[in-house]
């Protein structure tokens, strides 16, 4: 009865070993598996930062450089640029968004702006007052005597005066008899008569001296 006993609970005990080695191999290849689906790929992660938020200049091919200026606008001084993927610590925005107030120690005050489409942040930015905007360095003034050495006068033309020309006289030719006759009578006519004319003037002379 004692050595029965004993076989069963021997029995027992191996079972139970078993069923611990069971659940402990699917825990190593649950765990195995979970962890090879894992991508070894980088996942950004956020960061805060206790001095604000972050502006970093966008990866642009076509933007390396960027200015930043000592106002909201290109009408302002150009204080200083930044590099692609430079980062800078922001402090305000325009209304519009349009333009950012980062920290920048060649700036007027240790500030700078900088163009928002050309950065990127994460967060809100409370608006601030926009500085005035600078007056020109030099004034675009004429020198008078040196515009007067360029300054063409021209006299007026006179435009020349119509006289009447005198009256054209024609010429008149009076017409000669002779001429007439002798168009209107053919010379051949003339001469044909003037020699008939002659041979009887002569035969007439030889009968007078018979």
């Amino acid at each position: 009865m004692v050595l029965k006993t004993y076989h069963e609970n021997i029995r027992q005990i191996r079972k139970e070993l078993l069923s611990i080695i069971g659940l402990f191999s699917f825990f190593v290849f649950h765990v195995y598996t979970v962890s090879a689906q894992i991508p070894t790929v980088s996942i950004p992660t956020v960061t805060s930062t206790d001095q604000g938020v972050v502006v970093t200049v966008k990866n642009d091919p076509a933007n390396p450089q960027i200015n930043l200026r000592s106002g909201p606008g290109t009408e302002y001084d150009k204080v200083g640029t930044m590099v692609i993927n430079q980062k800078a610590v922001a402090k305000g925005r325009t209304e519009g968004g349009g333009w950012i107030l980062i920290e920048y120690a060649g700036g007027p005050g240790g500030y700078a702006w900088v163009y928002s489409s050309y950065v990127d942040y994460l967060g809100d930015l409370p608006i601030v007052t926009i500085p005035n905007t600078p007056t020109p360095r030099i004034t675009n003034t004429i020198d008078p005597t040196l515009a007067a050495q360029f300054i063409i006068t021209v006299e007026p033309t006179r435009l020349a005066t119509f006289t009447q020309p005198v009256p054209l006289s024609i010429p008149t030719f009076r017409t000669n008899q002779s001429s007439v006759i002798n168009r209107t009578i053919p010379m051949g006519l003339v001469i044909s008569a003037s020699a008939i004319l002659g041979l009887i003037i002569g035969l007439f002379t030889l009968a007078q001296r018979k």
